[in-house]
């Protein structure tokens, strides 16, 4: 995208979030933010434009997931370089001339409040992205024989892992378990959900 057209996208997006009264754009942020906290799922489009519809602010969907991605490409970015607050300002700043001095503010005030929240949750993640697993499969198989045994009739769990690495290729891992090793894995991997639900 040429210089031009990237400046007046963001001019753009600039303008609609200057549209919003300080409370509604607060409200907005702070949604963003307890998101990046790593204290909510996501963040929930549709919750944020019922608010705004309720306050009588208009957006088009497009307009609305702008200001969105704005706000959490701003405040991801600010909370990976652990930016002060007047260091978010002076960058919003150099990026557009259409800020208004509430909505900057605002911002300013949110990010003194919540920034070292949200960089240290991001720091949390860098920490623990080793690999995610996006998929298990198991099944369970009879052992008959073997090369070594005429007759083993011993049941074991074949496991199928799925994992995504850090570079973001998909690379699969089996292995395979007795019968009571995989209910001991399957108790463990229970155990571990429960305590992540209460993070």
């Amino acid at each position: 995208m040429p210089a031009g057209e990237e400046t007046y996208g963001v001019n753009k997006v600039v303008d609609n979030i200057c549209r919003l009264s300080p409370d509604l754009l607060a409200e907005a942020c702070q949604h963003i933010l307890t998101y990046l906290q790593g204290q909510r799922r996501g963040v929930d489009s549709a919750e944020i434009s019922d608010r705004f519809q309720r306050a009588e602010v208009r957006f088009d969907h497009e307009a609305l997931q702008d200001i969105i991605r704005f706000l959490l490409l701003t405040f991801r970015s600010a909370g990976r370089s652990n930016s002060s607050a007047d260091e978010l300002v002076s960058k919003l700043e150099e990026g557009s001339n259409k800020w208004s001095k509430a909505s900057l503010q605002v911002l300013h005030r949110l990010w003194s409040e919540h920034g070292a929240l949200v960089h240290s949750q991001q720091e949390a993640q860098a920490m623990l992205s080793i690999s995610q697993l996006v998929d298990m499969q198991w099944k369970l198989g009879m052992a008959v024989s073997s090369d070594t045994c005429r007759s083993l009739s011993s049941p074991y769990v074949c496991v199928l892992l799925k994992i995504v690495e850090p570079s973001g290729q998909i690379c699969q891992r089996s292995f395979e378990m007795t019968v009571p090793q995989f209910q001991n894995f399957h108790k463990q991997f229970k155990e571990m959900a429960a305590v992540m639900e209460t993070v």
